[in-house]
């Protein structure tokens, strides 16, 4: 067994990308195109975005349908593989969030959330692992999000997902390693893209109390039309692309397993650190004296 080995963009790689239809998938498809490599750019509904379409499949890409919400969409990795297109980076980037106190959450608000963050990335990877293992290299990325880390106020279905995919990953990483493959979470701050514009607040309207709370008003500020991230989209996606194939930002960094990007993720990743340590701080004397005493045989006990 090896370890993961550099992939470098001196060959062409044929990434596939979910979510492509605006924001940091179609960012990042541009990219991968730009330097030459074979690009098979996805969306729930192609029909919706001609134009994009066009421009992808005029550059020597494919745009395909595929909703990660559907149980069977790992066959469509299935079929491209046994058709001979081997992917050599899968890119889960598709998603949307769902914004509410956590106790006006509908059971359907949490189980949609979690099936495009978590179930449907989970279906790709466990779709591409097999063949990404046989050759013995290849590329996981997931786009992820500083909520998984430190989620603010009204985040917590979005949150719950995020960090259920990070967990995974974080194990996956250990796993697929001897194997040749990487994973690679990228950790975002907000960004200038359009996710403001498929964020929602939830069905059930919230009780009076917490009016004017920082759940209303970090809610009201991301489905209102008024979020204004000052994160490039083009910068960090040009960062994503140069780490997975070892170039630029990520030449001699091919083990690394995460990526953070946003000067606001630097905030929470400090905010993250700080709590760990002051629960060390506070506990840290428990947490080291709550293990099993050895136990010694009572020296009034009869031996023979």
């Amino acid at each position: 067994m090896s370890e993961p080995k550099p992939t470098t963009s001196t060959r062409r790689l044929t990434f596939l990308i979910t979510g492509c239809s605006s924001g940091l998938g179609l960012t990042l498809s541009r990219i991968v195109l730009g330097h030459g490599h074979n690009l098979i750019a996805t969306s729930r509904n192609p029909a919706r975005t001609p134009d994009l379409v066009a421009e992808v499949q005029s550059r020597g890409g494919r745009w395909l349908k595929l909703d990660v919400d559907d149980p069977a969409s790992g066959s469509l990795i299935d079929s491209l593989e046994k058709g001979g297109t081997h992917i050599d980076v899968l890119v889960n980037n598709a998603g949307y969030s769902i914004h509410a106190p956590v106790e006006t959450f509908t059971e359907e608000e949490l189980r949609r959330m979690m099936e495009t963050l978590y179930f449907g990335p989970a279906r790709l990877i466990r779709a591409v692992l097999p063949y990404m293992r046989q050759r013995r290299s290849g590329v996981v990325v997931n786009m992820s999000s500083g909520a998984g880390l430190e989620g603010s106020e009204s985040m917590g279905g979005y949150a719950a997902a995020k960090a259920a995919m990070d967990g995974m990953m974080k194990v996956l990483g250990k796993e697929v390693a001897p194997f040749g493959v990487r994973t690679l979470t990228v950790q975002l701050g907000a960004f200038n893209t359009n996710m403001p514009n498929a964020a929602t607040c939830g069905k059930i309207p919230m009780p009076d109390d917490y009016k004017g709370s920082p759940v209303d008003k970090v809610a009201d500020l991301i489905t209102g039309g008024t979020f204004n991230p000052d994160g490039d989209q083009e910068k960090a996606m040009k960062a994503v692309y140069e780490v997975v194939v070892g170039e630029g930002v990520g030449a001699g960094r091919e083990s690394e397993r995460m990526l953070p990007l946003g000067r606001d993720l630097a905030v929470r990743l400090r905010q993250v650190q700080d709590g760990l340590a002051h629960a060390m701080e506070v506990f840290g004397e428990v947490c080291n004296n709550v293990y099993l005493e050895t136990r010694v045989k009572s020296s009034s006990a009869s031996s023979y």
